[in-house]
């Protein structure tokens, strides 16, 4: 068994030195006149392919709403509300200005459709419900924007509201948003892109009062695979979008800021994803899952229990460039795995052409369980019978 791993993980190294190739970003490029910063990633390597004043501090309107969304889904996946939980909106909800999906005060409606009226809608006052339910204010809830902010390396970025209506103090910049952009894609994936993939829905559609829902990304209705993600708009911010496109295996996230008009707002950003699709490529290294070593220990069990990667590994490339090396070392602490871990047991790191692509986290899939005595005298038995016979 050992061989044959071994023999594969080598063909694995072959393979890659035959069909992976580096990415160098070309600072000639100006894809994007009319923005004042922008940026261009790959979000499952985190490359940066294109920017241009990315780090530059700028209002972002309503792509404050990412974060936003964040919360909520960390909120969901925590067991700390649930999507068809009711919600009352505040008075202050109910009188926040800008685009909104016009709640009344103590309305209740559900998590499932404030999402929507955030994602698709751009409501404000559903960001206040959502805030206000999580957070117990919007002040504590921003504390914890900003905090995430923080946990996910921000470099430019203070929020002071949930919605992104312009205010002294509340800034981001390209390179943020993008990462928090990537952030929300990576972590939860179709469990937020179905709503902002969608271009058209109702609100209270049950109702004497049906609420049309248009999303404000217009892209996710005109371009194929554009699948998010926000967009924004005031007069100090001027005409904002980070928007994500998916095609065949690999994704792009793009952000453009203060763009003097909505069409070119679009324009430059599907110069971007454009550029992404016609010059890149995505190489899977390794899989998320996917066994790399076998570890048996007969005080745990008699099974052998498969060590692997905690995600995805991928290695963004430039089409037709030469090929390089890739290389990964392996660290693994047993102790943890004695101790009935199965998450975060080692570190997986990869090389390209001997340079650090990814650190990643090793799991092992299946349940560390502790053997019984009679077990480990079974096992005992069974291998010194085996043997002699």
């Amino acid at each position: 068994m050992k061989k044959l791993v071994i023999i594969g993980l080598l063909f694995l190294i072959l393979f890659f030195n035959l069909y992976i190739s580096p990415v160098k970003a070309d600072s000639t490029l100006e894809l994007t006149k009319d923005a004042k910063s922008a940026i261009l990633i790959e979000p499952t390597t985190m490359t940066v392919i294109y920017e241009k004043n990315a780090k530059e501090a700028l209002s972002p309107a309503s792509m404050t709403k990412i974060m936003t969304l964040i919360l909520i889904m960390e909120s969901l996946e925590k067991g700390q509300i649930t999507l068809d939980e009711k919600v009352q909106a505040s008075m202050r909800a109910r009188k926040i200005t800008g685009s909104k999906i016009y709640l009344e005060y103590q309305e209740e409606m559900s998590v499932d459709d404030l999402l929507k009226g955030i994602a698709i809608g751009s409501g404000n006052d559903a960001a206040i419900a959502m805030a206000e339910k999580i957070g117990g204010s919007e002040e504590n809830f921003v504390n914890m924007m900003n905090q995430k902010a923080k946990e996910l390396g921000a470099v430019n970025t203070n929020f002071k509201n949930c919605h992104g209506l312009d205010e002294e103090g509340h800034y981001s910049c390209a390179y943020d948003i993008a990462l928090f952009g990537a952030y929300l894609v990576n972590t939860f994936g179709e469990k937020i892109l179905r709503y902002t993939s969608v271009y058209e829905d109702y609100l209270r559609k049950e109702t004497p009062k049906p609420f049309w829902l248009v999303n404000t990304n217009k892209l996710v209705r005109f371009v194929e695979g554009v699948d998010g993600l926000k967009s924004g708009w005031t007069d100090i911010a001027g005409y904002c979008l980070c928007a994500t496109i998916h095609r065949g295996n690999i994704r792009f996230i793009s952000v453009v800021m203060g763009c003097s008009t909505n069409n070119a707002r679009n324009q430059e950003t599907m110069q971007m994803l454009n550029y992404g699709l016609s010059n890149f490529e995505l190489i899977n290294i390794f899989k998320k899952n996917q066994p790399l070593r076998k570890y048996k220990d007969i005080t745990l069990g008699n099974i052998e229990y498969n060590i692997v990667p905690s995600k995805d590994i991928n290695v963004l490339v430039r089409k037709g460039a030469p090929k390089k090396d890739v290389r990964y070392d392996m660290t693994i602490d047993y102790q943890k795995i004695k101790q009935l871990e199965n998450k975060n047991i080692g570190t997986l790191k990869v090389y390209y052409d001997n340079k650090l692509i990814s650190t990643v986290s090793l799991d092992i899939v299946e349940e560390v369980k502790k053997a019984s005595f009679i077990d480990v005298c079974f096992t005992v038995f069974k291998e010194v019978f085996l043997v002699s016979k």
